[in-house]
């Protein structure tokens, strides 16, 4: 089995001395240095999926990203590759094997650092700690990050402890797969890298970037079915206009998410069930 029947990849690839016959290297380079994902999944036709549209399928022909897929049937045993079992102590489903998911993730590993803050390593997991945008802005900053995409009833515990691998979950349910979870992860992480939007003061005044949800956005025409632009907006008073937008964004979380607000009044020493006009 070649390396090139386990992995594909997407976008821009670093170049480097290979053995390989210069037919069966990807094109085109990935410029030095780029925040690469690299996904286990029994899926790689999933990829990139709704990542290889818009802005983050921009970034990623531009090389500002790169995404790599490893096929974990491939590294399945027997004539149809199985990569599960039944769990020990009975129960219903199927556990996807430590063997078969560490190949993979020894693979994985190749020409990544060992520091996991450096190149964290994911398991898509409803178990998981809740992904959030500060956990996207640490992935960012990474060099990049391997995400592992769960099946049936899950993984062997052993091998999410043998690779230290973090467990990430996108909220309280359940999905068939990881493959849409880890789509969401990486497009929640990828717009943060430097010049992928173009405009990064946007990801400074959208939601959850100080604690609270966004403001609500108006456009033209000034009144649609009715309803008309805030006159505030469109007063040219800066100052006037930000401090509208803080208030609402400060209505909307304490409506929206008391969660968010309790963490945001503690954080900046407000009683969250203060009694002031917002």
């Amino acid at each position: 089995m070649t390396d090139t029947q386990k992995s594909k990849s997407h976008g821009r690839l670093s170049i480097a001395a290979s053995l390989k016959p210069r037919d069966l290297i990807e094109a085109r380079p990935r410029l030095k240095g780029a925040w690469k994902a690299k996904v286990i999944t029994l899926f790689p036709e999933a990829f990139p999926g709704v990542l290889g549209q818009s802005l983050t399928g921009r970034a990623l022909d531009q090389g500002l990203w790169a995404l790599e897929t490893i096929n974990l049937r491939l590294f399945g045993e027997g004539r149809h590759r199985n990569v599960d079992d039944t769990p020990a102590g009975g129960g219903a489903g199927m556990v996807l094997r430590p063997d078969i998911v560490g190949a993979a993730l020894k693979q994985a590993a190749a020409g990544t650092p060992a520091d996991r803050a450096a190149w964290p390593v994911v398991y898509l997991s409803p178990r998981g700690k809740r992904f959030d945008q500060a956990m996207a802005r640490r992935f960012a900053q990474a060099g990049g990050i391997t995400l592992l995409c769960g099946r049936f009833e899950g993984v062997d515990e052993r091998v999410l402890e043998h690779f230290r691998v973090e467990e990430v979950s996108l909220g309280d349910f359940v999905l068939t797969g990881g493959e849409i979870a880890a789509q969401a992860l990486i497009d929640a992480t990828v717009r943060l890298i430097p010049r992928v939007l173009g405009n990064q003061a946007s990801t400074e005044e959208e939601s959850f970037s100080e604690g609270l949800l966004e403001h609500p956005q108006y456009t033209k025409p000034a009144v649609w079915e009715g309803r008309a632009i805030p006159e505030i907006l469109l007063s040219g008073h800066h100052a006037n206009i930000a401090s509208w937008r803080k208030a609402m964004a400060e209505r909307l979380t304490k409506e929206r998410r008391p969660d968010l607000w309790r963490a945001y009044c503690a954080k900046h020493g407000r009683d969250p069930e203060e009694d002031q006009e917002l």
